[in-house]
């Protein structure tokens, strides 16, 4: 009885040691696709940073000046009005928040009439009622609200 217990145990350890050594496995894949997925980012981060230097350096306002000049009869540019700016709160409503026009009584029992007299129907068609999109909550057209308008980020470099 002794050896078949001992036995046992044998199993039992050799399970223990086979399920410990797949859980440390696992966990250093794990830990290598952390690591990747850290470098990864990083790298992403220092190629923002090096589009936001770029970007900063190519909109200097003395370059942009010299490349008018340079360019000038090619272009002809104009320098923008002031009228020609406006807020974001000023621009026209997406196609989804623009309202239904409203059917007249007058225009649906016309219509009904001659539907009903096309098809030889003697009773006037019902006007169904058209569904309006629900209103935004105080929020502007691209998710601007309207109080921010003016706090609109620009994409300059800090």
């Amino acid at each position: 009885m002794l050896r078949t217990f001992d036995l046992v145990l044998i199993g039992v350890m050799t399970a223990t040691a086979a399920v410990t050594y797949t859980i440390k496995h696992r966990a250093e894949l794990k830990l290598e696709e952390v690591r990747r997925l850290e470098a990864e980012i990083k790298l992403e981060k220092d190629t923002i940073d090096l589009l936001k230097a770029d970007w900063a350096l190519q909109s200097q306002p003395n370059r942009l000046e010299r490349l008018v000049n340079a360019y000038n009869a090619e272009l002809q540019l104009q320098p923008t009005e002031s009228t020609a700016l406006v807020h974001a709160k000023e621009l026209p409503m997406l196609k989804s928040e623009v309202p239904v026009p409203d059917v007249t009584e007058a225009k649906a029992s016309a219509k009904g009439a001659a539907v009903a007299s096309a098809k030889g129907a003697g009773a006037a068609a019902k006007a169904q009622p058209v569904p309006t999109p629900a209103p935004r909550g105080g929020v502007a057209q691209h998710g601007v609200v309207e109080d921010e308008a003016d706090e609109i980020e620009t994409g300059s470099v800090e």
